[in-house]
């Protein structure tokens, strides 16, 4: 059975699941033509995608079985323009509470140069 994570625009974009915790994920992908804007360099939405996920996935993981976790805002600011290599996304909370997490995902390079970094509020749904 293949990862749940790693389907929809996830698998289109190749993004992979490396290590997923309630307290850390880390994602990565080989950037390819298919991720470029009109100028040659990744375009901004493949690295909000690749944040939302990391965020995503690590918010679930830490709120389990009390309910869903739904994202409510993507704050992406884009450092370096980059073209080819692989990327790395790690997210890690900043803060967990009753009804709301916030976390914070850095996306590098290979030579662990920072290319965006952001912030991912998510609303913690309890189960009814």
């Amino acid at each position: 059975m293949s990862n749940p994570i790693e389907m929809g625009v996830v698998k289109l974009l190749g993004i992979r699941v490396v290590e997923t915790s309630a307290d850390l994920v880390r994602l990565e992908w080989d950037v390819t033509s298919d991720h470029h804007q009109p100028y040659g360099i990744v375009h901004g939405g493949v690295h909000c995608t690749a944040i939302e996920t990391a965020a995503s996935v690590g918010a679930a993981l830490w709120f389990g079985d009390r309910g869903r976790v739904v994202g409510v805002s993507n704050q992406t600011d884009f450092l370096r323009a980059v073209s080819e290599g692989t990327l790395a996304a790690v997210a890690t909370p900043i803060h967990r509470g009753r009804s709301q997490q916030l976390w914070l995902v850095e996306i590098t390079d290979e030579q662990h140069r920072l290319v965006a970094r952001g912030q991912v509020r998510l609303q913690n749904l309890t189960a009814s």
